[in-house]
This record gives structure tokens, sequence and C-alpha cells, in this order.
């Protein structure tokens, strides 16, 4: 039985503020917003960034600066379709990669509140398919939703079978399925954190059958629609397509701009869905983030659910790692405060994008791009760019 569509949690009456940063973006830039101390940050920021984009002259880049869900500034640099001088706005779309986990671990956490799953379900509770996984440890213990959300299930980063990554999105769950019998353990779930793809994929095919809806339905109806996030998606239709960027993977050896192999994945990666299947804007990262930190008007988790995804799971270290669907760390500021940045990065052929905030003053930063490698790490941008704003707001 498919479960329903969860009624929308708004605080208040008012028209929720998470939608009306959604129509923000509407603006090719938003330059002039920034006040005060932000803005010489910003300022410092965009020099950089347009020299990077000069230097490397490849394509494009968008960048937002948010706080809660207020957009502070946003701007787009370069080109999106450098052939026909089609400029990156505010309101172009990129991959997001692997912030689609971030995505996925939500709305797992979404559907423990309503009771569908909890965080400590055995994943062969939901996904008996899951017992057919390949070398498992002496002493084997079940793998759990927190584990694989965590990516501290023990399993391997790719299933060791041809073409999984590839076929088209429609057929990513009989991927996932094919794929289980190829995919080993590498360690005893629990112990240590072991990044694996093909664990998140096999994360959202689990909540799929768990909740009786398909995923991509369960993502848009319980996460996307209700936030606003109007040009987020995993199948990109007319409307949004002309907004989509051209992806141009750049080669590490000699620097030759290839646009073949994006454009080939925009037909479907594959299992690569809940791992890497979202396509969206950095505003509408914006107003994910804003959710995630319990900012927004439309309350998607309760405040002990969200204490808990951002929280570290991995055992190496507690206060830098992996939460359920976030990397986590803490950082000294110069003046001596602590604060801990929560966020992820994604990379597909021809596209990154990055997404940071601090929970405790709502900061964040939502960074995409439209080549793979170039003058600007998206991440230490990012974290950088963040650690201004919170150095320079004292």
């Amino acid at each position: 039985m498919a479960v329903p569509v969860r009624r929308p949690r708004i605080r208040t009456t008012a028209r929720p503020r998470a939608i009306a940063v959604a129509l923000v973006f509407a603006a090719t830039s938003l330059p002039g917003v920034a006040r005060g101390q932000d803005a010489g940050v910003i300022d410092a920021f965009s020099r950089q960034i347009t020299a990077d984009l000069e230097a490397d002259g490849v394509g494009g880049i968008t960048a937002a600066v948010f706080k809660g869900d207020q957009v502070l500034w946003a701007q787009g640099f370069g080109w999106a379709d450098p052939e026909n001088r089609v400029p990156a706005g505010v309101r172009t779309i990129y991959r997001t990669g692997s912030i689609s986990k971030s995505i996925t671990a939500v709305l797992m956490a979404d559907l423990m509140e309503d009771g569908i799953v909890t965080f400590d379900d055995d994943l062969v509770d939901h996904l008996p398919e899951a017992g057919e996984l390949g070398d498992p440890p002496e002493g084997m213990v079940p793998i759990t939703f927190r584990q694989m959300a965590s990516h501290t299930a023990g399993l391997i980063r790719e299933p060791e079978l041809e073409g999984a990554a590839a076929g088209p999105i429609e057929d990513w769950g009989h991927k996932i399925l094919a794929s289980i019998p190829h995919t080993r353990y590498y360690t005893m779930p629990g112990t240590r954190y072991q990044y694996s793809n093909i664990g998140y994929g096999m994360l959202g095919y689990a909540l799929q059958r768990a909740a009786g809806t398909s995923f991509m339905d369960l993502v848009e109806d319980r996460i996307f629609e209700p936030l606003g996030m109007r040009s987020s998606t995993f199948i990109v239709g007319p409307e949004l397509w002309r907004r989509v960027a051209v992806g141009l993977e750049v080669s590490r050896d000699d620097g030759t701009v290839d646009p073949e192999m994006p454009a080939i994945e925009h037909q479907g990666r594959g299992y690569k869905v809940p791992n890497g299947g979202v396509y969206s804007t950095v505003g509408d990262l914006a107003t994910f983030g804003a959710a995630v930190m319990g900012m927004t008007e439309y309350e998607l988790l309760e405040p002990a659910t969200r204490r808990e995804v951002m929280t570290v799971q991995t055992p190496e270290d507690p206060q830098n790692g992996y939460s359920i669907g976030f990397s986590v760390r803490t950082v000294a500021l110069e003046d001596g405060r602590t604060v801990r940045f929560v966020g992820h990065g994604g990379g597909v052929a021809g596209y990154n994008m990055y997404l940071v905030f601090e929970p405790e003053s709502g900061y964040g930063v939502a960074l995409g791009r439209n080549y793979t490698s170039g003058s600007t790490n998206l991440g230490e941008a990012g974290n950088g760019l963040l650690r201004a704003l919170l150095e320079a707001a004292g």
C-alpha cells in the first residue's frame, strides 16, 4: 500500500518563507543584497571566482550565500553554455552528484518520523536481497539503515558489475538488484567509515520498498514540493531543460574539454539515483540547507531528528566525520570560537556542486559548476567563504 504524502507542517498560517527563498532566485543575479560585513567578504570571493574562471576559460559557476531562509547574495559567473554564449545565472540548473545522498538521508529521517522505518531497522527486513552481499565477515552482524546512511555498513564503494552505472533512469531499481550479488563487504558493519555509492543506492531502494511508493515520488512529494524546490528533480522536463547548464568534462591529463559523456549521462546512470541523480540550483540547495537547520516555516524534520541527522555517526572521531547524510567537521575560528560545518559535495561527469552551512548562525553557502576540473576547488571555496562570513560577523 502506498504511503500518503505527509501533510505540510507549517508553524504559522503565513506563506512558507522557504518557498519565498526559491522565488527570490528568479532574478539573473542578486549582487547587491548583502549588507555590512558580509558585502566585503562576498566582494573578495567574487573577484577570486572571476579570476579563476578567466584562468580556466571553460564554463561557469553559480554561487549563493544564505542565512536561515534568507538569501543574502547570489550570482552567476561565466557561461552555462559557452558555445551559445548563455551566461550562468542564479536560475541555472546543475547536477548535484552526491549531494543526492543528503536528500536520501533526509527522506529516510522523514519516513522515520512517520513510523515507516527506524534508523536502526535491519536492512534485510526491507530488502531481503541484501543477504546476497558477498564476503560477509566472520561473526557478521545485520546492517542497519543508520549504517547505510553514515557509510559504516562496511560495503565497497562500487559494485563489481560491468554497466552498473549506465542505463536509463527508469531501470535504476533493476540495476540495484543486479548489483547486490556483485557487491561485497569491505569490513564488519559499524566498525569504520567506508564511503559506498552502492550502499546509498541500496538504501534508497529499501526506502521505496518500505514505503510502497516510488523513491523519486517520495522525494518530490516529501521534500521538493513542500519546500518549494521547483527547480529540483530527477527527470528534467522541457521547461527546466532550458536552464540546465551544458556539462563539460575536463581531462586532468591534457586539459581537453569533452561535452559528450555529460550529455550521455543525462539519459541515466544506471543504479546511481539515490546517491547521485538529483538536478538542482544553488537557490534550491539553500532552501534545503535552511530546512535541515530548522529555519523554514515548513518544518521538514522535528528538532530531535535534525540533531541526530547532523550528529557524527562514524567511529573514528566524534567531532569530525559523517553523520546521517552529511559531512560534519569542527572548525576553530580566529576569535577562538568553535563551530560545526555541515554539508556535502558532489561531482559527476561535467558537473560539481557543494553545500555547506553552520547550524547555530544559519549561515550557508551553495555552489555549482558545469565543468569538472579547474582553478576553484568548490569544497575549499565554500568552506573558506563560510568561515570568512562567520569571522566577519563576530
